[in-house]
């Protein structure tokens, strides 16, 4: 069956958003040998549309002569759509062409489109991580995940930022003929094997605000930089000369998270540091990041970003593996 797939551009489109699912789609059929994803690009206007890095793509259609039905309705990113709001012709495009559609989708940025034509209201979705906050701000009704992959609400797929929307493109060939064609097409284009939906995107940043009282600040960089000192909230008092429980209540109340909590991340952190940079046993890297065994390290690297230290390692090393590291 010949499953006809729009992809909509703009103008300053990311070019991997069009490319990466463009190029999942084709190797699919490739290997099925037949013509099971019909790919067609579209904008509000036909013709030369250029990427965000000046490379131009041919839209074939405008969004108003696409006609008939559509399997896969899928909208790219890019950074203008974050920075403000969104073109209303590509709106109400977007709009006007979905209940034509067995499944819409989008690639990064390309949710907040999804989000101002409504098809995001009451539904779970995610964005580059970048983007995520200011997508749940400007569109309140919308359940944004700030770290997955790719996530799934009914017939509206939704991705994180830029080779996202492959593993977002591999998920829907899965879901039409299969995991193992979805493999196959990954190994073809020796991307990672399909990452799940539910993985982190790596790139969460710390979620704390910047303390408006100078010991706040003095004491955020002392934790970072000292990750496998006496962080408990008794020893973080005294180095502020306050009571536990006043310190606890003016750190939470000027940074946005609790001691503990802060002292957690910055520690996980610190130990995804290490496991880039060194052969360090895991026992090692939780010691020294204040993590105290392996077995902890491990938790805190699941509830984190739902991938285990070794997982982690062996993706995002960026030195020689040694003959005598830890599997």
């Amino acid at each position: 069956m010949e499953r006809r797939t729009v992809i909509v551009i703009f103008d300053g489109f990311q070019l991997l958003d069009l490319a990466g699912p463009a190029d999942v789609f084709a190797t699919a059929n490739l290997l099925t040998r037949a013509d099971g994803y019909r790919l067609e690009v579209a904008a509000v206007r036909a013709g030369q549309v250029p990427a965000q890095n000046g490379i131009v793509a041919l839209a074939q259609a405008t969004l108003a002569e696409i006609a008939g039905p559509i399997d896969t309705l899928l909208i790219v990113g890019g950074l203008s759509l974050s920075a403000g709001p969104a073109d209303r012709e590509l709106v109400e495009g977007i709009a006007g062409l979905a209940p034509r559609c067995r499944r819409v989708a989008s690639v990064c940025s390309g949710a907040f489109v999804l989000a101002a034509a409504g098809l995001l209201d009451g539904r779970r979705a995610t964005t580059h991580w970048l983007a995520a906050e200011r997508l749940a701000s400007r569109y309140p009704l919308v359940e944004v995940d700030a770290d997955a992959i790719y996530v799934k609400d009914a017939n509206v797929w939704t991705s994180a930022g830029v080779t996202a929307g492959i593993d977002l493109a591999l998920a829907l060939v899965a879901e039409d003929h299969g995991h193992e064609l979805a493999r196959q097409v990954a190994r073809g284009l020796v991307v990672y094997l399909q990452r799940p939906g539910g993985q982190s995107q790596f790139s969460t940043p710390m979620q704390a605000a910047v303390p408006r009282d100078e010991r706040f600040r003095e004491l955020q960089a002392f934790i970072d930089d000292h990750p496998a000192a006496d962080l408990s909230v008794p020893a973080l008092a005294r180095r502020t000369a306050m009571s536990e429980r006043h310190f606890s209540r003016l750190f939470t109340a000027q940074t946005g998270i609790s001691p503990g909590r802060y002292v957690e991340r910055s520690r996980a952190d610190a130990a995804r540091r290490q496991l880039e940079v060194t052969a360090d046993p895991l026992d090692r890297v939780a010691r020294e990041s204040g993590l105290g065994g392996s077995e902890t390290l491990y938790r805190i690297f699941r509830r984190h970003w739902r991938i285990s230290p070794g997982d982690y390692r062996r993706r995002f090393r960026s030195t020689p593996r040694s003959p005598a590291e830890e599997m």
